[in-house]
């Protein structure tokens, strides 16, 4: 058990890269230069709220798995 979650905690760190890339790339970096006024407003919530919020929170969660934070020996 404690070797699938090393190995989901390169899942979610890979998962946090995709979400960073797709925040920025395809939703964020598009809204904003749209000229929409309520697409550059989504835009800029995407890029300075969701992404920093999401892809932290998914990196770190990896990271303490790879690391063995989760570990039952740790408790």
């Amino acid at each position: 058990m404690e070797s699938l979650k090393k190995i989901l905690g390169i899942v979610w760190i890979i998962l946090a890269l995709l979400t960073a890339y797709f925040c920025i790339a395809k939703f964020g970096i598009p809204k904003i230069v749209s000229g929409h006024q309520e697409d550059v407003v989504f835009g800029i919530i995407i890029l300075f709220i969701l992404t920093p919020i999401i892809t932290c929170g998914l990196g770190i969660f990896g990271y303490y798995a790879l690391k063995g934070e989760y570990d039952k020996e740790k408790m």
